[in-house]
């Protein structure tokens, strides 16, 4: 039976360790929150277990934590968020040019404002003349090296304001220029019209919203995006990497963090150990003196 990962106490001074740590780790968003508000509650959860009162993350200024994250996804969409500490936070373009794979299941015969079911429907098609077949011979035209507009409701900025939330003040946005992006593969996993769910694996800066929206277009009709998940991020998985929020912990993050390169440096070449070796290694004495003590009490500790 599998042993759920129980609290360690951390070293003293973890304020410190906390931030000296450097690397990349990935947590789960879920549906709702920004991509900003998720990666403000993580901080407000470690900056709280190592001990700092009334910690603000949004603090721009003399942060108590470097931070960032690789990607933004959007409000209703959930999945895997990459995440910077200390240093890890300059690997963090790497991962927003990298390849990222999503599972989207998107509405034929209805397109939004948002070009998702957040938005209101500005446009009714028939979809009946859609078959899988012709679905699917469509999707080869999206296969590749593609020009893309980006969505109106989107991250990107104008003179310094994101265009969705221009949009929501009532002011008048020009969409972006088509832009080049690659999709790697794509692939219809389910067709149940109205809906229907696809796979997709893509570089960066690549709109699913964008791509359901042309879809539909392509075929006739109109479609928005129902339901998005990030499944993947660089080497990071939904299933097998992000941290959910009980998981946020200082342990866990160190456990799971794939530290920058060349960060853990071992005795063998004479140099001192990184701050996230060191970490680890008093995180694993505290575990030993825990098993030693628990041993003298005749207390019978767990298996790994």
């Amino acid at each position: 039976m599998a042993v759920t990962l129980t609290s360690v106490p951390i070293p003293k001074h973890s304020l410190s360790r906390l931030q000296s740590l450097n690397g990349l780790f990935a947590v789960y968003k879920k549906e709702g929150p920004t991509s900003a508000d998720v990666l403000n509650s993580l901080k407000e959860a470690l900056l709280k277990e190592a001990g700092v009162k009334d910690p603000n993350p949004r603090k721009r200024k003399k942060q108590a934590l470097k931070m960032g994250h690789g990607g933004t996804l959007d409000s209703a969409a959930s999945g895997v968020l990459v995440v910077g500490i200390g240093n890890g936070t300059k690997m963090l373009s790497t991962m927003l040019a990298g390849s990222k794979k999503y599972r989207a299941v998107g509405e034929l015969g209805k397109a939004t404002d948002t070009l998702d079911a957040t938005g209101k429907v500005v446009n009714e098609k028939s979809y009946d003349h859609i078959t899988r077949e012709a679905f699917e011979e469509k999707l080869k035209q999206f296969t590749g090296e593609i020009m893309q507009v980006p969505p109106l409701y989107s991250a990107l900025k104008k003179d310094g304001k994101r265009l969705s939330v221009l949009l929501k003040q009532g002011h008048e946005v020009e969409a972006k220029p088509a832009r080049p992006v690659t999709v790697y593969n794509l692939s219809l996993q389910d067709f149940t019209p109205p809906l229907f769910t696809l796979d997709v694996e893509c570089g960066g800066g690549f709109y699913i919203r964008s791509l359901v929206d042309d879809l539909g277009k392509a075929l006739s009709s109109c479609a928005h995006v129902r339901e998005l998940i990030r499944t993947k991020q660089g080497q990071f998985t939904l299933d097998d990497h992000t941290l959910r929020e009980e998981q946020w912990t200082a342990q866990h993050v160190i456990q799971s963090m794939q530290p920058c390169p060349g960060s853990e440096v071992t005795k063998e070449n004479g140099t001192k150990p990184s701050a996230n070796l060191e970490f680890k290694r008093a995180l694993n004495n505290q575990e030993k003196e825990d098993k030693n003590s628990n041993d003298e009490k005749g207390v019978l500790t767990p298996p790994p």
